[in-house]
């Protein structure tokens, strides 16, 4: 199906360079894609006004009599081609096969057969005789011979020129003898046409119409279509249409053309040409010893490497195949126009791996700038820069030297085209395109280039190759050592910049130079730190107010009442409580949790229902502010107009190869390929199947760790209370504390091992799945990670804020887990510590792991890889061979940071009301973070492959869904985990010292439950002096007649929450709606801004076609004023002949 979509496409690019160009040139292209050659077509071919040949070797051609004569041998009558030869019924046929040459020739000239008569005599299809077209091509034809006949005497050996590509009726020419010549085994991948300027000549009449607004030919849509599917035969197509539009210009712009002339153009090859002669004559002077280790040239030191490929010799089964795909697969890249040269394995460090080199030349750029719409500048911008801030003198030393800041200049930017090159600042085509640029086009280009068919199906892409192990590795090329500026003739060290402005530590405080990174990187690893970095920034309030909340509550720990109440020896002393556990644990003092209960009201106290309510309004102005921040990126890189279509929505290789069918898009109207849903119906089945397994893996997980909460807990109670030396430590080391610190770090590390091990199974349900774009992969796998990572992090973060201590029953009723383990009671200061300590586990130490994992890890990796590699010194270790021993930055490596950002905004957003100084911790660590990802990226990973994006993508509509469902946790937290609504209640309803209102707090949230009630499995084993003990909770006392059933006080706090959660939520959402309403998502500057670039924009290319079009008017006047006027007076006589009886 794929090669028929190529030939009808094919067909079609011809035909309409036949419509272009007014010769059978193009027709006879087309016929090529539909039939084969059966037989001549000269008439067509005279009746088109084309004339194209090849001029005569200088052997046995140079003899001006014997000129003509070899010119009309080259084209076979005829006869000679297959076809029969056209004649008038009843013609004299000249005998002998003599006689039938020269009549042949006559035929092929125009003439009369002998004894035809010749006024009445003309070949169908050609001019009538005696007529002005008759006329023009005679003299045509005579005047090419006379200027062709005096070039080959003054000069011979400049007429050895290569044959075009003839009609069907055309013979090709004789092969030349090839010269010996001692070349690199490079120079033979040079394509022949390449290598000499070609002749052509046209006759085309002057008052030809054509569009003069315009020189985007209508065959540009269908090269481009070729192009995304990978045809290797494009830049073929890309310069035969060049030389049609070439032909059309410059007989435009002939201005000897006058009336009974006709234009004769000599068009030169492209500057190709002379680029590849120019190539071999560097090649054969230069000497591999003397080449740069940091050279990112190929050996003739002009052409740069935008690309590398590496394999090493399989002596497995599969070698040959995945030598033959090699074969193919580098065939077929340098049909497209990629120029490649390869190091021998005899070259490398390690003595085994073969390193191909590709560069892509100014072709192939111009082409492929057009398929991805990427846009370059066509005039620098007039509009002035944004008005500085009133204090912005005070930032001063954060910010870094305005050339790194700002590399380039503003401009005002199109859409590239490859028609329009001279609209464009083109000062240098080396430099044109930038680095970013180049190596997105060749890997464009690589993700689409086949390498034969296999088990009936067309392959094709690097990734399939990389998979199958046919090569080793694909990357592009850093620009030199990170650690030192670049020497001439290498271009400027962009590396070695941001390595010096961007990944060092000690620049910590300083901004990020965004534009050198989105220059460097591409767009889509740029927006990723200009979010980090934005985030960062807006963190810094959020730490502070934090803080501040901290700080308060550190300040008034000694004037809170309870906790005074707890640690007093006449208050929390006398409270005896009852056992935490059954049979092995005893009864114990209120005042052992002191330490605990000043630990809480650190964190709660009165400030934490305003921070709760400052986050909830926080995150609306940090999503808000950013999609302004978002809004300014995409103007400033270019990405107002950028569509996702160019490149998320491009269908992936790997669909392409696996789809048998292929179905009409209602939209573009053309075949797409297509895969039914019963066909990955199966996948998706399997995909949900598994990842809810996973998520109920995950629960399971934590329910075990509750297990091992509940069952060494007495543990730890009854060997704390034997050990007589642990007695100094149970003031501040509690069992509550013991248990909960080792069960939050046991369900850390399994929420490591876990998280590993889904990474890789939901990487493969998502290829298995076969998405059709890589925005569907992307959102796919984002959503089973998201869903998962969700469920692992916050699990056990939910549990203790939500459930734990809220089901417990009371003395002689608990509730017990699978009717065993007796469920977790909260301490008697509440469930926020144990919140606290496990939000704090987890979080802290998934950001230490993470940033030990991120610079360690490669690390080590790139330093074994060196040392594996550097087995003979004294060889060149060459630039490419330092990259290939770096670390991979994989497709996905992106998508982990963003999921590593995003799991941590939930722990600040989620449960910040547990724990004010989530915010700092994050901000201390996305310091380290931005850092650490930077100087990984620069110094140990290999340059990733640009791409373009405009947004965060999905992660921006998970922030926004994990901002709303902040408020609701967090508002849940300050309600029923935190004791500020208790305490609320207590004081305006149930407090009865008016100087103290708080005083007797303690005392009134415990209840009294008779000992003598407990049940004899639970009542602990060793017999105490005591008739009561207290718990937690508000139930009526033992003598009451409903004993141990809630009392009213319990339904007034519950009441009370539920009301605070009522409000909290409604206030805080009523504010975000607010802010979001009033602050506009684009800032009106950048609206103007966009306005007038617009504005410019238009008027640029309206000057150009305006002035394109005056060109074109002036020249072709003079030209086809007198032409018009003869042609007319001569139609008006025919006319009038033919009129009169």
């Amino acid at each position: 199906m794929d090669e028929d979509l190529t030939d009808r496409l094919r067909a079609q690019f011809a035909r309409r360079l036949a419509t272009e160009s007014g010769s059978e040139r193009g027709e006879a292209a087309a016929q090529e894609n539909r039939e084969p050659r059966t037989g001549a077509n000269t008439v067509g071919w005279d009746q088109q006004h084309q004339l194209k040949s090849e001029l005569p070797d200088q052997e046995g051609r140079e003899a001006a009599a014997g000129l003509e004569g070899e010119w009309d041998a080259e084209e076979p009558g005829p006869s000679e081609a297959g076809g029969g030869s056209e004649r008038e019924p009843g013609s004299p046929q000249p005998s002998g096969s003599r006689g039938g040459e020269l009549a042949g020739r006559r035929e092929r000239r125009g003439e009369p057969r002998e004894g035809q008569n010749r006024q009445h005599w003309w070949k169908p299809g050609s001019f009538h005789p005696g007529t002005i077209q008759e006329m023009y091509w005679e003299r045509s034809k005579r005047r090419y011979r006379e200027r062709a006949l005096k070039l080959s005497i003054k000069n011979p050996n400049k007429w050895k020129y290569r044959q075009d590509k003839k009609p069907h009726g055309l013979a090709p020419p004789r092969p030349e003898e090839p010269k010996e010549i001692h070349v690199y085994k490079e120079d033979l991948l040079i394509p022949s046409q390449a290598r000499r300027p070609t002749v052509r000549f046209s006759f085309q009449t002057a008052f030809q119409k054509s569009s003069q607004w315009s020189t985007v030919s209508p065959s540009g849509s269908v090269i481009n279509e070729l192009a995304k599917m990978g045809d290797p035969d494009v830049l073929e197509m890309v310069q035969q249409d060049r030389r049609f539009s070439k032909e059309e210009r410059y007989s435009k712009a002939n201005e000897d053309l006058r009336s009974g002339e006709s234009s004769f153009l000599i068009c030169q090859e492209p500057r190709s040409a002379k680029r590849f002669n120019l190539f071999l004559r560097r090649r054969l002077l230069f000497k591999k010893d003397e080449q740069s280790k940091d050279s990112i040239f190929f050996r003739d030191g002009i052409r740069k490497i935008d690309f590398v490929l590496s394999y090493v010799d399989d002596i497995k089964k599969e070698a040959e195949l995945k030598a033959e795909r090699r074969r193919q697969f580098e065939q077929n890249l340098r049909k497209t126009g990629l120029e490649l040269e390869i190091e021998d394995k005899m070259n490398s460090e390690d003595g085994r791996t073969y390193f191909v080199k590709i560069h892509a030349p100014w072709e192939v750029l111009v082409t492929y700038a057009e398929v991805l719409g990427i846009k370059m500048p066509v005039k620098e911008s007039d509009i002035p820069s944004a008005d500085r801030l009133p204090f912005s003198c005070m930032l001063e030393p954060l910010k870094l030297p305005r050339d790194v800041k700002h590399p380039t200049p503003d401009y005002f930017t199109v859409q590239f085209s490859r028609h329009r090159q001279e609209l464009f600042l083109i000062k240098d085509e080396s430099s044109f395109f930038p680095s970013s640029s180049r190596n997105r086009i060749v890997y464009y280009i690589l993700s689409r280039c086949p390498f034969g068919m296999e088990d009936g199906k067309k392959r094709f892409g690097i990734e399939r190759l990389l998979n199958s192990h046919t090569y080793s590795s694909a990357f592009p090329l850093h620009d030199g050592q990170y650690w030192k500026a670049s020497e001439p003739p290498n271009p400027v060290n962009q590396r070695n910049i941001l390595y010096r402005n961007w990944a060092r530590f000690s620049y910590f405080y300083k901004e990020q130079p965004f534009n050198l990174i989105r220059d460097y990187y591409g767009e889509k690893i740029g927006i990723y730190f200009v979010f980090l970095g934005f985030y960062t920034e807006m963190l810094f309030f959020a730490a502070v107010i934090g803080l501040a909340c901290f700080i308060y509550g550190l300040l008034t720990i000694p004037k809170t009442s309870g906790s005074s109440e707890i640690c007093d020896p006449k208050i929390g002393g006398q409270i005896i409580m009852c056992p935490l556990c059954d049979e092995l644990c005893d009864y114990w003092r209120l005042n052992s949790t002191c330490l605990a209960s000043k630990i809480s009201h650190l964190f709660d106290n009165e400030s934490t229902v305003f921070f709760a309510i400052f986050m909830g309004i926080w995150v609306t102005l940090f999503l808000e502010f950013w999609k302004r921040r978002q809004a300014r990126l995409e103007y400033e890189w270019d990405l107002v107009d950028f569509e996702e279509e160019q490149q998320q929505l491009q269908l992936r290789p790997e669909f392409e190869a696996m789809c048998t069918k292929r179905k009409l898009n209602a939209v573009t109207q053309e075949m797409e390929p297509y895969l039914p849903l019963c066909s990955r119906l199966p996948w998706y089945i399997l995909s949900g199947v598994t990842v809810t397994l996973w998520m109920a893996l995950v629960v399971a997980c934590m329910v075990a760790v509750i297990v091992y909460r509940l069952s060494v807990f007495a543990t730890f109670a009854s060997f704390m209370e034997s050990e007589a030396s642990l007695k100094h430590v149970k003031s501040f080391l509690t069992p509550q504390i013991t248990t909960s610190l080792s069960g939050s770090c046991l369900n850390f590390i399994v929420i490591l091992i876990l998280n590993f091990f889904y990474e890789k199974i939901s990487a493969w349900i998502t290829k298995m799945e076969i998405p059709r774009t890589h925005q569907e992969y992307e959102s796919s796998l984002t959503l089973k990670m998201f869903l998962f990572q969700f469920v692992n992090y916050y699990s056990s973060c939910f549990y203790v804020a939500f459930f734990k201590g809220k089901f417990v029953g009371y003395p002689g009723k608990y509730t017990y887990l699978f009717g065993v383990w007796r469920s977790e009671e909260c301490d008697p200061a509440g469930c926020l510590v144990e919140l606290t300590t496990q939000l704090t586990i987890i979080m802290t130490g998934k950001q230490i792991f993470g940033n030990i994992k991120e610079a360690i890890y490669p690390l080590v990796l790139n330093w074994w890889r060196r040392r594996k590699a550097r087995t003979n010194s004294e060889k060149l270790y060459s630039r490419w061979e330092q990259d290939h021993d770096l670390e991979t930055f994989g497709s996905l490596e992106l998508f982990y940071e963003y999921l590593e950002t995003v799991i941590q905004f939930g722990f600040v957003t989620l449960f910040v009301a547990s724990f004010p100084l989530a915010p700092l911790l994050a901000l201390l660590n996305n310091i380290i973070e931005i850092r650490v990802d930077a100087w990984k990226l620069t110094t140990q990973y290999r340059r990733p492959v640009a791409a373009k994006a405009h947004s965060i993508g999905v992660w921006q509509d998970i922030l926004y869904g994990m901002a709303v469902l902040s408020v609701a946790t967090n508002a849940v937290i300050v309600a029923f985990t935190s004791d500020m609504v208790p305490r609320l209640v207590y004081h305006y309803a149930y407090s009865v010292n008016e100087s103290w209102p708080m005083s007797g707090y303690i005392n009134n949230s415990l209840s009294v439950f008779l000992i003598a009630d407990f049940p004899n499995n639970t009542v602990p084993s060793e017999k105490r002096d005591y008739n009561t003990c207290r718990y937690r909770d508000y139930r009526n006392p033992p003598d009451s007649e409903d004993k141990y059933a809630h009392n009213i006080q319990f339904w007034h706090v519950l009441a009370a929450k539920m009301t605070f959660i009522i409000i909290m939520e409604h206030v805080v959402f009523l504010i975000k709606f607010f802010l979001a309403w009033m602050i506009p998502d684009v800032p009106k500057d950048v609206l103007e801004r966009v306005k007038r670039e617009k504005l410019m924009t238009v008027k640029i290319l309206h000057d150009f076609e305006l002035n394109k079009l005056k060109e074109n008017l002036r020249l072709n006047s003079a030209s086809s004023t007198d032409f018009a006027k003869h042609f007319t007076i001569k139609e008006n006589q025919a006319n009038l002949a033919e009129s009169t009886p």
